[in-house]
Formats: C-alpha cells, sequence, structure tokens
C-alpha cells in the first residue's frame, strides 16, 4: 500500500461499512474494504444472493452480510460509514437519519477527493462536461504528464489509488449526483453551464444549482474556477470564488480568460492583459460551435500548466467523443449522426446549430420534468422532418404547437412507438444528400440504463440496413 491507500485503510479497518448498491465501482471497493479488515454489509434491491450472479459466491467468500430486497435500507441502522451511488438520492429520509445517528455519510468520489495525493482538476454543467473532461486529460497528456480520468466518465478512481503518484493529474467529471454531497473541491474547476436538467431527481431548480456550486464552495487557494460567461447561471458563480477565476466565452472579448476572437476567427487566452493566440477556429476539429465553447473551456483550465504547443496539438487533432454529433453512417447518399447524449434540449439545440442545413431529427425518450419550450423555435429552424417517440415525444409536439409559426409547411412530423420504426420513418423520409441526426432531448431512462447503450442501439439499428 501507498501512503493514500494506507490513510484510506486506518479510516475503515475494523469499522462497519455499508454500501448501497453492487455496481462495477462498488464491487471493486466491496473487495478491498473487505480486505483492509471493514465490516461490509451490502444493501441491494436484489431478493436473493443467486441475483448477484458471478458475484455472488464472492460476496460470500469474503463474508459480506446482506440486506436485500424492498427492506435493503434496514441494513443502514447501526452502520459506522455508508457509501451510496451518485443515483441514490442523498436526502432520501432513511439516509438522513442515518447521519444524524452519526453515521458517516460519503462515496466513491467523495473519499477520493480526500485521500487522492495528486492535483485534481474537476468539471461539471448541464453540458458540455464529457467533452471539456476529455479534451483536458488529452492536453495533460500531450504534455506528457500520467493522466487518471474518471468520476462521471472513465473509471473508477478510488480503487487504483495505490496507482496514482502526486506529480499525477487527477481529471475528474463531475455530476449535480456527486457533488450534492461533496464537502471538498479540486484544485482547477470548470463550470461549463446550469440549465434545467434532472428534475425528476432533485426537488427543484435550486438543489441542482446549489449541487453544482460545491464544486466552486470548498476550494482552497491557490485555485482557479473556470466560468462559462454566457449563462446567467454559471456567470453568477464568480461570488463563489476562493481564488483565481477565469472566462470562457465565444461570443466577446475578455481580458481574463479564453475567447474567440471574432475578427480573425481565432481561439484566444487573455491573462494579465496579454492575449496569446491559441488556434484559428478553422483548424479545430471537433463539429459545432458548442464545442468551440468546451475546447475554450479546456483551455482556460490548463493554462499555465500545459505548453502552449500541447493545447494547440489537442485543439487541432481531437475529432470528439462517443455519442456527441457522432458520425455513423452514410447510406444511399444520407448521412446518420448518433447524439444521444442529447438528454436535455439544450443539448440537442446545440447539436441542431451543428449543422448548415435542415435535418431530420429523432427526439423523445424519458420524461425528466423539464420544459421543451426552448427547444421548439429550434425546431423550426434547423429541421425538416421530426420524428417523436418516447414519453417526451407528445410534450415537445405541445411545446412546438404553441410556437408561432407553427403548422409550418416546411416542417413534417411523425411518430414512432420504437426507435427500429423511427430509423425506419427518417430512411423513409430522406433522400441523398440529407442528414439524419439521433438526439433525443431526454434521457434515455424508459427503455435503456443509460445514454451510451442508447447510442450504441440506434448505432447497431443504423449499421444493419441495407
Amino acid at each position: 500500500m501507498n501512503q493514500a491507500q494506507e490513510k484510506l485503510a486506518a479510516l475503515v479497518r475494523g469499522k462497519k461499512v455499508a454500501f448501497i448498491g453492487a455496481g462495477v465501482s462498488h464491487k471493486q471497493l466491496i473487495r478491498q474494504f473487505a480486505e483492509m479488515g471493514a465490516q461490509v454489509t451490502l444493501c441491494d434491491r436484489k431478493k436473493s444472493l443467486e441475483e448477484f450472479g458471478d458475484f455472488g459466491p464472492e460476496l460470500s467468500r469474503l463474508g459480506v452480510n446482506l440486506s436485500l430486497g424492498e427492506g435493503y435500507m434496514d441494513g443502514f441502522q447501526g452502520q459506522d460509514i455508508i457509501l451510496r451511488t451518485p443515483g441514490f438520492e442523498y436526502f432520501t429520509p432513511a439516509l438522513q437519519q442515518a447521519k444524524a445517528a452519526g453515521t458517516l455519510i460519503t462515496s466513491e468520489m467523495e473519499l477520493f477527493f480526500q485521500y487522492c495525493p495528486c492535483e485534481k482538476v474537476a468539471v461539471t454543467g448541464s453540458d458540455g462536461k464529457t467533452t471539456t473532461t476529455s479534451l483536458i486529460a488529452a492536453m495533460f497528456e500531450a504534455a506528457g504528464r500520467k493522466v487518471h480520468l474518471g468520476g462521471n466518465i472513465g473509471r473508477a478512481l478510488l480503487p487504483i489509488l495505490g496507482e496514482i503518484d502526486p506529480g499525477d493529474e487527477a481529471v475528474v467529471e463531475l455530476s449535480s449526483f456527486q457533488l450534492i454531497s461533496m464537502d471538498q473541491s479540486p484544485a482547477v474547476a470548470v463550470v461549463t453551464n446550469v440549465t434545467p436538467n434532472h428534475l425528476d431527481h432533485h426537488k427543484d431548480m435550486q438543489e441542482y444549482i446549489d449541487a453544482k456550486r460545491n464544486i466552486l464552495l470548498h476550494q482552497v487557494p491557490p485555485c482557479r474556477a473556470v466560468l462559462g460567461y454566457e449563462n446567467e447561471v454559471s456567470r453568477a458563480m464568480q461570488a463563489d470564488c476562493k481564488g483565481q477565476q477565469v472566462w470562457f466565452t465565444r461570443l466577446r472579448p475578455t481580458d481574463n480568460g479564453a475567447f474567440l476572437r471574432a475578427e480573425d476567427d481565432t481561439l484566444c487566452m487573455a491573462e494579465n492583459g496579454v492575449v496569446t493566440p491559441v488556434l484559428p477556429r478553422s483548424q479545430v476539429k471537433l463539429r459545432g460551435l458548442h464545442n468551440v465553447e468546451n475546447l475554450l473551456a479546456a483551455i482556460a483550465a490548463v493554462w499555465g500548466r500545459v505548453p502552449l504547443e500541447a493545447i494547440r496539438k489537442v485543439g487541432s487533432t481531437f475529432t470528439g467523443v462517443e455519442h456527441r454529433i457522432e458520425p455513423v453512417r452514410t447510406l444511399d447518399g444520407v448521412v446518420y449522426y448518433n447524439d444521444s447524449i442529447g438528454t436535455s434540449p439544450t443539448r440537442t439545440i446545440a447539436g441542431l446549430r451543428s449543422f448548415e442545413q435542415k435535418l431530420i431529427l429523432i427526439a423523445g425518450g424519458y420524461d425528466k420534468h423539464i420544459p421543451y419550450e426552448p427547444l421548439a423555435p429550434e425546431i423550426l429552424a434547423h429541421v425538416k422532418t421530426l420524428i417523436l417517440m418516447g414519453a417526451t415525444g407528445p410534450a415537445i409536439e405541445k411545446a412546438l404547437e404553441k410556437q408561432p409559426g407553427y403548422p409550418s409547411p416546411e416542417l413534417q412530423v411523425l411518430h414512432a412507438a420504437t426507435l427500429e420504426e423511427a430509423v425506419a420513418l427518417a430512411r423513409g423520409a430522406a433522400r441523398a444528400g440529407d442528414e439524419v441526426l439521433f438526439s433525443p432531448a431526454s434521457a434515455s431512462f424508459d427503455l435503456y440504463p443509460n445514454f451510451e447503450v442508447r447510442g450504441q442501439h440506434f448505432k447497431s439499428i443504423v449499421n444493419s440496413l441495407t
């Protein structure tokens, strides 16, 4: 064990530790904590050991106690430590009762922040988190640094604590679910924007905003906060900053941060009155203005930490992340794009604005109780055939019906019961030269465990077309 692992072992050794759920990261940690001498209890909705499959015999071998079925939260009682998953609501009464009784409520990411020996750079926001995080990691790697990418992207980081050295970089994507209970912040924090999202999980928009603010509230100077200037909520977070604060914006110049210079269409960084041209926009491989913003955010985050040459190399070669306006196939002269990351209206709006011609759009999915009115004018402006499906299909159509200019002879609205039917309708409506975008503007949980599985299904359907 290295020093960081020893400190973690000292925390859990001889303690009663409950894990909520046995996801990928918890499976690893259950093994580690049991081997460190913790008395582990697994609390899970599954009703029997057999339902854990291959992990079941290992639970028995490790001597893990089980609290299963409808009363699985009874296992919270009498624990010294409870590790929750991001998807388990922090304010659940049973969890708060355990906290009031003296139990430490924590998570894989909170413990990682507590014990990680290297600098941490973290990104949150409603849109652009994954691309921005990936860009930052790539820039550190281009500079020859050892990078540990994790959080809401990549792998769980606490299980690999023993592999991390003080000179490394931990680059972390953080969701509101992870941030809501965190009391530590990274050395470099990025907030891309904050728009209505996950309101099926948070009690209201303010709780969602407050969760995001935790990425800044516990920073300790010297530190840096990178904020999206064009979003009202992220701009207002300037009041929460504890150290250096910089902006990123593509719509105006700034003397403090990264911006897109209008006169020559060049990405620049301004610091201490000095403006440094970084990269002409014509050399950026990422598609869409929203990705220019993501690149600006990444530049502001790593500025002074990596050489300019490394930033330029990544900016001119990085082509994107899977499920984000990802070209899938050209068939009969029609290009199909997978934008399954479009889990909210703002994400889909950004995707629509990335194209120069009117599209065939497939949208709809699980209802997170967020408004679709902002999407309606963008559909009228950028879509010629709209194919709706899922629980939010009617909500999107209702918002469209309220929009001035609808109905429009330039917009056809179709309905599909399944994704297979939606792709078939898109193919039937498309002509050579058209582009089909799958960007649901909704979560995936009506039919899929996550947007990645949804995107893979869309790609398999498109690739099976003959």
